[in-house]
């Protein structure tokens, strides 16, 4: 299957996940995806991990992650890197955006199997 060379994201509609949390998945094939995720404050992705290498860059707001036991704030312009198989979450403490980058693609994203991970505090 061809993949769209350029993504419109006014095109794509926001998928409605669950305690405060949406995304929109901008793009992928078979070796990476890329996913907007809108979280409102005090949206909560609970404690998770899964075999996928995750880059994650916060394009606005605040949020408290936890990767692999260890916490830290992070804010606009900063980023998160979790290996494989490290579990991790995510806390919003100002409404904000994030960029996950996920190899290889997620599936469960795809073909609606994926956990629901996402609460409010």
């Amino acid at each position: 299957m061809e993949r769209k060379k350029f993504l419109k994201e006014s095109e794509i509609q926001w998928e409605e996940l669950g305690g405060g949390v949406s995304r929109k998945i901008l793009g992928t094939d078979n070796q990476i995806m890329m996913v907007k995720v809108k979280f409102e404050k005090d949206a909560v992705g609970s404690p998770h991990q899964h075999f996928h290498t995750q880059a994650t860059y916060c394009a606005s707001g605040k949020f408290e992650f936890t990767v692999d036991g260890e916490t830290s704030i992070v804010e606009a312009g900063e980023g998160v890197y979790i290996s494989p198989n490290l579990l991790h979450s995510a806390v919003c403490l100002e409404a904000g955006i994030l960029i996950d980058v996920f190899s290889p693609v997620r599936e469960d994203f795809l073909d609606g199997s994926a956990l629901s991970y996402f609460g409010k505090k």
